[in-house]
């Protein structure tokens, strides 16, 4: 089922001052897919999620969920959270201490007046998808939590919403953990015909999860696109910056040649990803350290060749975190467990143009 948010408007009054938590926000969530809205904290994410599903009262804008106006201010429009079809997973689980699984799991359906035997089908079946068969009788609290992370899906699946939205639902779980339940998390997603809204702060959570990410900043929607897109081809340098590690270059643009666009820096000259920018202008080059293949030794001369020297080399496991002095910059980079450069060694690397990527200033 679609969502469409337009015009939507928040203000919060803190300490004497009003605080806008959403800024006119426009925004289509597409039906039966994975969206996540990606942003630092305070930026406007949860409060826009509180608001579809209707725990917040925004100021203004109207929200439609599939073909029904669930909220409008200009319409008079406001359908309670109970009667907008929504199921929701909260970032604290919501478990209800005093009572089993099954209880946890049938509550929606109680305070409905569903009858009892199709209470305990409907249970049965939402324990099985989330592979929780023989624990209804458990005391909910005796469980581990990813166990809790997956009644707590089990409730907002029971009783067969359109969409079902999460607030960070994964963030109080270790860091193994997470990622067991992240992939859980996306298979039970991917078997399911539903509409699934995200809300993280975690850039690989959702690279992870997603079909779409909506990147937020100070109540606005910065960027929307799909995971590779947003990674591999911001538009914009907040959205590079936030969504994985990089380093950012200030840049002047000489001009195209051929399939690249041309662009000077403190690095030198650079051949990069096409984009429609004017000659004279400034940009921002993005080199992500994944993509800055180190050598020993000094570079050849050309586009894209850089040699600097080896200030610190950190290892993290799987690879060696170097940074790379050159001139007043000092670059991340990424090499093999193996490797045997070492710290205070010239060092040289070369980036493709596909792998250099032009943001906005």
């Amino acid at each position: 089922m679609e969502i469409r948010v337009e015009g939507l408007t928040k203000h919060y009054v803190a300490e004497g001052r009003t605080v806008k938590a959403l800024d006119r926000v426009d925004l289509t969530i597409p039906a039966n897919r994975i969206f996540t809205l990606l942003g630092p904290s305070g930026c406007g994410k949860t409060t826009l999620l509180r608001c579809i599903v209707g725990l917040e009262t925004p100021d203004d804008g109207e929200i439609r969920i599939g073909d029904e106006v669930v909220w409008s201010r200009a319409r008079g429009i406001a359908v309670p959270t109970e009667k907008r079809g929504l199921g929701m997973v909260f970032q604290t689980y919501a478990i209800w201490p005093h009572m089993s699984v099954f209880d946890n799991v049938a509550y929606p359906l109680q305070v409905r007046g569903v009858e009892r035997a199709t209470i305990g089908k409907k249970v049965a079946a939402a324990l099985h998808f989330v592979q929780l068969d023989g624990l209804d009788r458990r005391s909910a609290t005796r469980l581990s939590g990813g166990q809790q992370q997956r009644v707590a899906l089990a409730r907002a699946l029971v009783a067969e919403p359109k969409v079902i939205l999460f607030d960070e639902p994964l963030s109080n779980l270790d860091a193994k953990l997470r990622e067991e339940t992240r992939k859980e998390l996306k298979r039970f997603l991917g078997e399911l015909d539903i509409t699934a809204v995200y809300v993280t702060h975690d850039r690989v959570e959702a690279l992870a999860l997603s079909d779409s990410i909506a990147v937020m900043r100070a109540g606005s929607i910065v960027e929307i696109g799909s995971p590779q897109k947003i990674y591999f081809h911001a538009d914009h340098r907040f959205v590079a910056d936030f969504i994985g590690r990089a380093n950012l270059i200030p840049v002047t643009v000489r001009g195209s040649s051929g399939e690249f666009t041309v662009v000077d820096s403190a690095l030198g000259r650079f051949a990069c990803a096409p984009r429609d920018l004017a000659p004279g202008s400034a940009a921002t080059l993005c080199l992500r350290p994944e993509f800055l293949h180190l050598h020993e030794g000094a570079a050849i001369p050309d586009h894209n060749g850089v040699t600097g020297r080896i200030e610190s080399l950190a290892f993290v496991g799987e690879v060696y975190e170097a940074e790379i002095r050159v001139a007043d910059l000092l670059l991340l980079a990424r090499t093999g467990p193996d490797t045997q450069l070492r710290e205070g060694d010239t060092v040289s690397f070369t980036v493709t143009p596909e792998h250099c990527l032009l943001v906005s200033a």
